[in-house]
């Protein structure tokens, strides 16, 4: 569902009603800020901040990279507005893409080098080191294979299970049928297995 500044987008019977009515209005918004509106501009801020920022934290696992990447996000779209080259409809999809392309083009640029794990500063006083510092290494271990993964299937399973999207939701971010999503989601889950088990023997011996 998408979020809304300043109007009330009102509930419908059928899921796609709503949906139809939320992109009308989204197109609305769109041709505002494509005007270089201030408000309107400030509340698409608002209203995506804080999940893209999610979705790409959970693809870099560090702090600092995340907000910057996600403010790269938001500079590509105020130039692209201001060029006249902006999104004129489904504003989500468009900023989701851009945001992927951004954590592709991040991990193109540098190279892996391993996690900190055991940094004071990420353990609070009431957790135990070695059940955090476990954690956030599986997590690692997660990313790192997730890369391993074709941008494609990387970008279904971050949003299908990251960010708990729908697979018609993800086929509209990725401009593809809900089918060819399935087979991404099951080939890149099969493949991320492969990698995984191992890993996970190792833990277990």
């Amino acid at each position: 569902m998408i979020p809304i500044t300043g109007d009330t987008v009102h509930s419908t019977d059928s899921p796609l009603e709503h949906e139809k009515v939320a992109r009308e209005h989204d197109a609305a918004r769109l041709q505002k800020a494509n005007a270089l509106d201030r408000n309107t501009l400030g509340g698409i801020y608002d209203d995506y901040h804080q999940r893209l920022y999610g979705y790409i934290y959970r693809r870099v696992g560090d702090v600092e990279t995340a907000r910057d990447l996600t403010a790269d996000v938001f500079r590509r779209f105020l130039q692209a507005t201001a060029n006249g080259n902006g999104p004129n409809e489904n504003l989500r999809a468009w900023l989701y893409r851009v945001a992927h392309n951004i954590v592709i083009d991040y991990y193109r640029r540098q190279q892996h080098q391993p996690s900190q794990l055991l940094k004071e500063e990420w353990i609070s006083d009431d957790e135990d080191p070695g059940q955090a510092a476990e954690q956030r290494l599986q997590a690692d271990q997660v990313r790192a294979a997730m890369r391993q993964l074709t941008p494609e299937q990387q970008q279904v399973l971050a949003l299908r299970f990251l960010d708990g999207l729908s697979n018609e939701e993800v086929a509209d971010i990725t401009q593809r049928s809900i089918g060819a999503v399935k087979g991404l989601q099951h080939r890149a889950l099969a493949a991320l297995r492969r990698q995984l088990v191992p890993i996970e023997e190792e833990v277990l011996l």
